[in-house]
């Protein structure tokens, strides 16, 4: 472990509660260059319930990367300065001695703060809940070659299906759209000869479901793919756009 330590200003966001009004407070912190960001705040926590104050609330759970639920804003940059990781796998290496570091959370109409860095993404839970899964049969588990699938598309699929529904394209976007989100999701399943059947209604509801939460439109700007810590391409968002304008002329129900 380095001995050497980091003296770091802070400007975190402190919201007490959803309606109330929020600011950024100011904190010193001294940290090894090896901690993540996240053991950082944990550290700058156990500081402040030592001396009997309310310590800074954020998320978190895999703590490697791979389930989402630690992104905030760092410097303005949805999970930090780094590409293709989560908040959780920055580590204070990447900052300067005597830096000012601003930590806020994801800001979106969809994502309302519920205190300080934590916000409700439980809009993506309702996004798959219209449409973001395929209905089976139960019974027993196929054999892996019954259903033959080239590589080229598996592998398609399988980048869609890395997203983690972090939430960093919807924070990184002007307009708060969930657009790279939703067409990964569509996409993982409309590339797969099981996500067949329900392909047109899957792609309708779950587009139909997104604009009731209130996220945004896409205007193309790629800010989503740059700050993705999967790297989900943005040809996902051309797919959704073939696929609902296609369920829409099968179903005949197209906006003149």
């Amino acid at each position: 472990m380095n001995d050497k330590k980091l003296y770091l200003k802070l400007k975190i966001w402190r919201q007490a509660a959803p309606k109330t009004i929020g600011a950024f407070v100011n904190y010193n912190v001294s940290v090894s260059p090896d901690a993540s960001f996240l053991e950082m705040l944990d550290e700058l926590n156990n500081d402040l319930e030592r001396n009997n104050l309310d310590p800074v609330t954020f998320e978190s759970d895999c703590r490697e990367g791979i389930c989402g639920t630690c992104g905030l804003v760092i410097n303005g940059e949805p999970h930090g300065p780094l590409r293709k990781i989560a908040t959780c796998q920055v580590h204070m290496r990447h900052f300067k001695d005597g830096e000012t570091i601003y930590v806020e959370p994801f800001r979106a109409k969809a994502f309302p703060v519920i205190k300080d860095l934590a916000v409700d993404r439980s809009a993506f839970d309702n996004i798959i809940q219209a449409g973001g899964f395929i209905s089976v049969n139960t019974g027993g588990v196929p054999d892996a070659n019954s259903i033959p699938i080239s590589k080229d598309v598996a592998a398609e699929a399988f980048d869609s299906a890395a997203c983690i529904g972090c939430g960093a394209c919807v924070a990184a976007c002007k307009n708060g759209s969930a657009m790279l989100f939703v067409s990964a999701k569509v996409s993982q399943f409309a590339l797969l000869p099981q996500g067949q059947p329900e392909r047109q209604k899957r792609v309708e509801s779950m587009v139909v479901k997104m604009d009731e939460l209130g996220f945004g439109c896409c205007s193309n700007t790629y800010a989503c793919e740059a700050e993705c810590p999967k790297g989900i391409s943005v040809r996902n968002i051309a797919r959704l756009n073939r696929e609902y304008f296609s369920a829409k002329l099968k179903s005949k129900n197209v906006e003149v």
